[in-house]
C-alpha cells in the first residue's frame, strides 16, 4: 500500500446560483495578462448547453482522455508514434473560436471623437489582433439559455437512450462550475512530450514547469475537460494550479473564498496508489465510480495512520484528513461524485448532484416528491456525473431527500426513528449542516506546508523524468 495524501474539492451543485464570481476571481488572480485573455481556469457552464470550449464533451472530434485498447491503456490521441507525427500538426486542436475570441471596446474614439454630428459608439476590437470585430460568442454567451439551440446540442442528449423534448412545460436548467480536476491519472502529464506536466507529490496538485514547456500543445486536445490553455504570447501551456500559494498556507482557493453559495468544499484525501492503475484499466466505465471509493483509504483506520506514519506524512495531514469534509461527502456518506470519469482519468474534483423542481403538483402536500419527479431527468444527470449509471443518481437524491424528511420530523419534534434506523443516529443531521448551513472552518480543512521535504521532492523531480531544470524544477 502506497499512500499519497491529495487535495481535493467537492462541490454543492444544489447551492449554485450561476453568478460567476467564481470566474470573475479566478480571472482577476490568475490571467489577467496579455496572452491569457481568453483562459477561464474557472467557468460556470448553464447545462444543458455546449460548455465551454465547445462541444468540450465530444470526445470522438477532440480525443480526450484514455481509452482501453485490448486491456491496454492509451491516449485517446494515439499511441506515441501517432502524437510523435502530429507534433507539428494536430488536426484536434482546438481553435480560439471553440472558445471564444477576447475583445475590448474601442474607448478612445468614443470619448475623443471629434465628429459632433453623431453620438459617437465604442465598438468591439479583438485584444488578439486589434482590428474591428463582430461579438458572435463568449465564455458564458449561452447563460441562462437552457432552451435555446445551444441547449439541443449538448453532447449528453446524444448519448440517452431516451428522448429528451425541450418544450417549454419540459424545460430545465442547472449551474456547472468547472475547473481542472487534478486528476490522479491526468492524460495532459501522459501526452507531454517534453515532460512540463507534473502532479507534486506532496498534494497531488497538478502544475505546468514554464520552464520547461516548449510549446507543443499536445496537452491541450488530451485533457477530456480542456483546462488545459495555451498562451500565445509566451508559446506556454498554462491552467489551474489549485491555487497552490494559497493552498501552500492552509487557505481554500480564490474560487471557494468567493463563492457567494457556499457551495465549495476542500480537504485532504488518502489514496492508495498501487490501485489507481486497477482504476483506469476497469472494463466497465460504469464501474469506474465504484473502484474510484475503493481506491480512498479510510483515514481513521489505524492500519492507514500507521502505515502514512512510516511513510513520511506528517500528523497535521493526518489529522486534516480525518476531518476532511471532502471525505465525509465523498467516501463516507457517498454522496458526490467525478465529473465524466468514463474519460479515465480519475478525477479528484467532485459533485453533489442538484435537486431540483418537481414536474407535477403532488396529491399529497405532506409528502416529498421521488426521485422520477424532479424537473432534471435522471439520465441526464447520469450521462455527467455517472458514466450513464442511472441507479447511482437515484440513491443520491433519495439520500438527500431523506435529509429534508428527517429534518421535517425533527423540527416537528416527531420521531425520527425511520431515519436513524437506517443511516445511524444524528448521521443526516450532520449531512444537513455540513450541505446548508456550515461555517468556513468546516467547510475548509487543509493543512499548511508540504508534506515532503525539499530533498525528497529533488529525487522525485529525477525519479520522473522532468529533465532540464538546473537545480531541480521545484524551487
Amino acid at each position: 500500500m502506497k499512500i499519497k495524501a491529495q487535495v481535493s474539492m467537492a462541490l454543492n451543485l444544489d447551492k449554485c446560483i450561476g453568478c460567476h464570481t467564481c470566474s470573475i476571481t479566478c480571472k482577476n488572480a490568475w490571467t489577467k495578462r496579455r496572452g491569457a485573455e481568453y483562459m477561464y481556469f474557472n467557468n460556470v457552464e448553464t447545462r444543458p448547453g455546449v460548455g465551454y470550449p465547445k462541444h468540450w464533451e465530444d470526445q470522438n472530434k477532440w480525443k480526450g482522455g484514455w481509452v482501453l485498447n485490448n486491456g491496454k491503456l492509451e491516449l485517446a490521441t494515439g499511441s506515441k508514434t501517432t502524437r510523435l507525427a502530429k507534433l507539428f500538426y494536430h488536426p484536434q486542436q482546438p481553435e480560439l473560436k471553440d472558445y471564444f475570441e477576447p475583445w475590448t471596446y474601442d474607448y478612445e474614439t468614443l470619448i475623443h471623437s471629434k465628429r459632433k454630428n453623431h453620438q459617437p459608439v465604442a465598438r468591439p476590437r479583438s485584444l488578439v489582433t486589434n482590428e474591428r470585430m463582430e461579438v458572435t460568442w463568449g465564455p458564458n454567451w449561452d447563460d441562462d439559455l437552457a432552451g435555446g439551440d445551444s441547449a439541443r446540442s449538448d453532447e449528453n442528449f446524444k448519448k440517452m437512450e431516451e428522448e429528451i423534448t425541450m418544450d417549454f412545460h419540459d424545460i430545465f436548467m442547472k449551474y456547472l462550475p468547472r475547473l481542472c480536476n487534478h486528476c490522479l491519472n491526468p492524460a495532459c502529464v501522459g501526452a507531454c512530450p517534453s515532460g512540463a506536466i507534473y502532479k507534486r507529490d506532496e498534494d497531488g496538485v497538478v502544475l505546468v514547469s514554464q520552464d520547461i514547456c516548449r510549446g507543443w500543445r499536445h496537452c491541450i486536445p488530451s485533457c477530456p475537460y480542456k483546462k488545459v490553455f495555451y498562451n500565445w504570447e509566451t508559446n506556454k501551456a498554462e491552467k489551474c494550479i489549485f491555487c497552490y500559494p494559497r493552498v501552500e498556507n492552509g487557505l481554500p482557493t480564490i474560487c471557494s473564498e468567493t463563492c457567494v453559495g457556499r457551495i465549495r468544499y476542500m480537504g485532504v484525501l488518502f489514496y492508495d496508489m498501487d490501485k489507481v492503475d486497477e482504476v483506469t484499466h476497469t472494463e466497465n466505465p460504469q464501474d469506474i465510480y465504484g473502484k474510484m471509493l475503493d481506491v480512498l483509504l479510510d483515514p481513521n483506520d489505524p492500519a492507514v495512520v500507521e502505515e502514512a506514519k512510516k511513510q513520511g506524512i506528517p500528523d497535521q495531514w493526518i489529522a486534516a484528513a480525518q476531518d476532511s469534509p471532502v471525505y465525509r461527502l465523498v467516501k463516507e456518506w457517498q454522496i458526490a461524485l467525478p465529473l465524466h470519469a468514463e474519460y479515465r482519468t480519475v478525477p479528484m474534483v467532485w459533485y453533489i448532484p442538484p435537486m431540483s423542481p418537481i414536474l407535477r403538483r403532488m396529491e399529497a402536500q405532506t409528502e416529498f416528491p421521488d426521485t422520477l419527479s424532479m424537473r432534471i431527468p435522471i439520465a441526464y444527470m447520469a450521462q455527467l456525473l455517472s458514466a450513464g449509471n442511472e441507479d447511482v443518481i437515484r440513491r443520491i437524491l433519495r439520500k438527500l431527500l431523506d435529509v429534508r424528511g428527517y429534518m421535517r420530523l425533527r423540527e416537528t419534534k416527531k420521531s425520527t426513528a425511520q431515519y436513524d434506523t437506517i443511516y445511524g443516529e444524528n448521521t443526516l443531521y450532520d449531512m444537513f449542516r455540513l450541505l446548508s448551513i456550515a461555517k468556513y472552518r468546516d467547510r475548509f480543512n487543509i493543512p499548511t506546508g508540504n508534506n515532503v521535504s525539499r530533498e525528497d521532492k529533488e529525487v522525485l523531480q529525477g525519479a520522473d523524468g522532468f529533465p532540464g531544470c538546473e537545480g531541480g524544477c521545484f524551487q
